[in-house]
C-alpha cells in the first residue's frame, strides 16, 4: 500500500534536487556572461590605455578562477550517492575531557564549513561529556552532494596542542573518529525487516525545555542481525524520532553491505588491509607550530586557525582528486 507521507517526502526531495541543479545551470550561465564582458571592457580598455579599467578586469577574471575552482570541484563527484544528503558522526577516543573537547572543535569546524556552503544541518543526536565537550555526535547535512564532499573527512583525526585542561600546560595529543554515510532513499535497495528491530524510547538527555524532559520522545532502535545500535532524540515527536532513526540504520546497513564488498574484492586481490584506530587521516597542530596536514594527500595549510572556522575546501579537493587518480590507476 503506498504510503503517503513517504510520497510526499519523495516528491519534495525531487523538487530540491530540480531547484539545485536549476541554480547551478543559471550560476554557470552568469559565469559565462561575466566572462564575455570581462572580454568586451579587457578590449576597450586596452585600446585606451586605461590603467584603472585594467585592474578592474584583472580582479574579475580573479573571482571568475575562483569561481570555476569550484566548478571543478563538483566535476569531481561522480559516485553513486554522491548528490545525496549525509549523515556524519564524531566519536572521542581514549583520553576523556581531551578527546570530548576535540569533539566539539570538530563540531564547531564541519557546522561553520556546512553554512558557508549553504547547506542545511540538523543534529540528530549528541552526547555531552562528563566535565566538557561531547561524547560523540550525529548531524545531518541536507543539500546537492552534501555526502560527495563530506566523504573526504571519513577517518580518525588527530589533534597537537597545549592543553586547556592540564594545569602545568603540557601537550596533549588528542584522537576523534568522524564517519560520514549518505542517506539512502527508500528505493528498495536495503530492506530492513520490522522483525529484526528492537525499538525502545526514553526520555531525551541534555537541554530542550519542558517538553524534552518529560516525554519519552527519543528513540533507540536496535538492529539484531547485526547487533547496529542507533539513536535519535532531535525532534519533539517520537514518531519522527523514529523515522530518523531508521535512516540512520539503513545508512550503516548500506556501509555494511559496501565494505563487505570491499572486504571480498580485497580478498581476491590477496590485499590484506587492517584500518588502525591510531592510522590518522589528518593531524591538526596547534603546538610547536601551526599546521594541517592530510597524510592521504600531503596537502597541508598553516593557518590552523582558518581551518578550524570551517576552511576546509582545500583538502576536500585534494582529496576528490587523489581519490580520481587512485581510481583511475
Amino acid at each position: 500500500m503506498p504510503n503517503f507521507w513517504d510520497d510526499q517526502e519523495r516528491a519534495q526531495k525531487t523538487t530540491q534536487e530540480l531547484g539545485s541543479l536549476r541554480e547551478e545551470i543559471t550560476s554557470f550561465l552568469k559565469l559565462v556572461k561575466e566572462q564575455e564582458d570581462f572580454l568586451v571592457l579587457l578590449e576597450l580598455a586596452q585600446e585606451e590605455q586605461a590603467e584603472d579599467v585594467l585592474l578592474e578586469v584583472e580582479e574579475g577574471i580573479k573571482a571568475i578562477q575562483e569561481e570555476l575552482k569550484k566548478w571543478d570541484l563538483r566535476l569531481l563527484l561522480s559516485g553513486e550517492y554522491d548528490r545525496n544528503n549525509a549523515f556524519l558522526s564524531i566519536h572521542a577516543g581514549a583520553g576523556g575531557t581531551e578527546s570530548q573537547d576535540w569533539v566539539e572543535m570538530l563540531l564547531r569546524m564541519y557546522t561553520r564549513w556546512l553554512h558557508k556552503a549553504n547547506f542545511q544541518v540538523d543534529i540528530t543526536d549528541i552526547l555531552p561529556g562528563d566535565e566538557a565537550g561531547i561524547k560523540s555526535v550525529t548531524l545531518l547535512a541536507k543539500g546537492h552532494n552534501a555526502y560527495g564532499y563530506l566523504k573526504a573527512e571519513k577517518g580518525v583525526h588527530r589533534l597537537v596542542r597545549i592543553s586547556p585542561f592540564d594545569a602545568s600546560g603540557r601537550r596533549h595529543t588528542s584522537f576523534a573518529s568522524v564517519d560520514v554515510l549518505p542517506e539512502i532513499e527508500d528505493d528498495g535497495e536495503i530492506e530492513i525487516n520490522s522483525e529484526e528491530l528492537r525499538i525502545e524510547t526514553c526520555r531525551s538527555s541534555g537541554a530542550g525545555g519542558q517538553h524534552i524532559n518529560k516525554t519519552e520522545s527519543a528513540v533507540r532502535i536496535i538492529h539484531l542481525p547485526t547487533g547496529i545500535i542507533v539513536q535519535c532524540q532531535s525532534e519533539r515527536s517520537q514518531l519522527n524520532n523514529k523515522s530518523l532513526a531508521l535512516k540512520v540504520l539503513k545508512a550503516k546497513l548500506f556501509e555494511r553491505e559496501q565494505q563487505e564488498q570491499r572486504e571480498k574484492i580485497a580478498q581476491l586481490r590477496g590485499d590484506q588491509q587492517e584500518i588502525a584506530w591510531g592510522s590518522q587521516i589528518r593531524s591538526y597542530v596547534f603546538h610547536p607550530y601551526n599546521m594541517v596536514k592530510d597524510h592521504r594527500t600531503g596537502y597541508e595549510i598553516s593557518n590552523v586557525h582558518a581551518v578550524m572556522d570551517g576552511d576546509l575546501d582545500g583538502f576536500i579537493q585534494a582529496f576528490l582528486r587523489h581519490n580520481l587518480k587512485k581510481q583511475e590507476s
